[in-house]
């Protein structure tokens, strides 16, 4: 399949008007000196429906578009619970965590943690999260959606990391996370029409011709076993879902990490104007969330009946967009290099951030100034993205399902992670050590566990380790009550009734897709 002249101008277009948004929403005001707040937290300026777009277009991107569609044709609409129980995730987030956040008026969740426990908590875990952004996150969202513009467009794979790392830092670089947020808008709005494109041509093609109600329903017919929620013990991917823990295991887990203590994900409600629109703006996120599995799910079901010879499930969605034709192939591939190019703007912009405020900040001896600052955090970024473009062939290169893969490789930390904040947040006797003791037995517990006993379902794994490290947390706490512990009775976790209708709606969704698919 090969761009034609018309794809590549619409493509061409589209680069051209984002760079234009981008640098139009940079533009600094006259007598204006750009700080480090104005940088990283775009000036605490956010609207809701800014932060609720932005927070799907950092969430959406190749690993997804691409190793989820691939994972929904190897195991089907299973794999649609990481999207469907993120959705309540983000209001479980908005209610309980987000008001504490912002009230201690903070940049990075390591900076959290300083105040929460020590300055030994905050660099570890900084030290932590820039490792997973840059050798795992940044690197499978360069190679996957290199892997995507090769199997398009014909394009070499490095050629295509490095257009796509160019792209990114050109117009996330300069105005950091405002830029970012405020072009999400654009790339949401094509990331959504692109990828219901897509999943309509695919049910059309099924049907041939007779709409997508009958391709859906043939879809049903033909590939049944695609179309079960919850697998048994004896279907062959139950070790990458297990079953009924999707639903009360470790998938809570890793969601809680992802959507509440992630920095790439919670910068931008940071950033919001107040705690009411970071809450309407997560509400938005949930709904939105709801709608993914039809975007990137389905496709890859329906690439299972339309192309069931497929060498790699990666291989899946770029099939599926074979289907689009002239100057519409173009608008979709720019979606889906939208998703790609947000996702690696919003990871630049948070590694810039972690180093900067948690590690530079606290190492040099003399406080830096503002301009320094933004300085040091755009060398960060522009450095780890050239790390991530060397490392990326040799490390996913070899994968098949690179989602399934980057949940399993994280599912290491995570349990540590949640461990640690849950104490930070509800154990007013846990301090640093306890803190530390959680956030190490994470690791070495899962390493055991992966080497000792590895038939249990990775999920699983994560879910009985995070029970182990928040037990070992207590342990280790001391005896009174620590001096920085949060005092929940002192936070206003009130909030509004849109909010509260949004979350029983949302509720009630996920009761009937689940009842339906079970």
């Amino acid at each position: 399949m090969a761009l034609t002249s018309l794809d590549i101008t619409v493509f061409a277009a589209y680069c051209i008007l984002l760079m234009g948004i981008a640098w139009w929403v940079s533009r600094e005001k006259a007598g204006h000196q750009r700080d480090s707040s104005d940088y990283f937290l775009a000036g605490n300026t956010l609207p809701w429906w800014a932060i609720g777009t932005s927070l799907i277009a950092s969430n959406i991107s190749a690993e997804q578009i691409i190793g989820m569609s691939g994972s929904g044709y190897a195991i089907g609409l299973a794999i649609a619970s990481y999207e469907w129980m993120g959705a309540i995730t983000l209001i479980i987030i908005g209610k309980y965590f987000l008001p504490t956040f912002l009230d201690k008026k903070i940049y990075t969740m390591p900076q959290f943690l300083a105040q929460r426990f020590d300055q030994r908590v905050q660099l570890v875990m900084a030290f932590f999260w820039l490792a997973v952004y840059t050798f795992v996150n940044l690197t499978a969202v360069l190679y996957l959606g290199a892997l995507a513009i090769k199997t398009i467009a014909g394009i070499d794979m490095l050629y295509g990391m490095l257009f796509l790392a160019l792209f990114s830092v050109a117009y996330s670089l300069y105005g950091g996370l405002k830029a970012v947020a405020f072009t999400d808008i654009l790339q949401v709005a094509l990331l959504v029409f692109g990828g219901l494109l897509v999943t309509y041509l695919a049910l059309d093609t099924i049907a041939e011709g007779n709409g997508v109600i009958t391709g859906f329903g043939m879809l049903l017919d033909r590939v049944p076993q695609s179309f079960d929620m919850i697998l048994s013990p004896e279907h062959e991917d139950y070790v990458s879902l297990p079953g009924i823990s999707v639903l009360v295991g470790g998938l809570w887990v890793m969601n809680l990490s992802y959507w509440g203590f992630n920095q790439y994900i919670t910068q931008r409600t940071l950033a919001a104007k107040s705690l009411r629109e970071a809450q309407k703006g997560i509400t938005l996120a949930a709904f939105l969330k709801l709608l993914m599995p039809v975007l990137v799910v389905l496709p890859g079901i329906a690439a299972l009946v339309l192309a069931p010879n497929l060498e790699r499930p990666d291989q899946a969605y770029p099939e599926m967009m074979k289907l689009v034709p002239a100057g519409l192939l173009g608008l979709t591939f720019a979606a889906l290099v939208a998703a790609i190019a947000s996702s690696l703007g919003s990871m630049a912009n948070s590694i810039s951030t972690i180093f900067t405020m948690d590690i530079y900040r606290q190492l040099v001896r003399q406080p830096p100034s503002e301009k320094h600052l933004v300085t040091i955090g755009r060398i960060a970024a522009l450095v780890a993205m050239v790390i991530a473009m060397i490392i990326a062939q040799p490390l996913l290169g070899q994968m098949e399902q690179a989602f399934q893969y980057i949940q399993e490789f994280t599912g290491f930390f995570t349990p540590g992670v949640v461990a640690i904040f849950l104490l930070g947040f509800f154990y007013k006797k846990a301090n640093a050590t306890s803190a530390l003791v959680a956030g190490i037995s994470s690791v070495v517990l899962s390493a055991l566990a992966r080497i000792y006993w590895p038939e249990l379902p990775f999920m699983d794994r994560v879910g009985l380790v995070f029970v182990a490290c928040l037990v070992l947390g207590m342990l280790f706490a001391g005896k009174e009550h620590c001096e920085k512990a949060i005092h929940a009775e002192q936070v206003d976790y009130s909030t509004s009734s849109g909010f509260n209708i949004s979350a029983v709606c949302i509720s009630l969704i996920l009761v009937a897709l689940y009842w339906a698919w079970w």
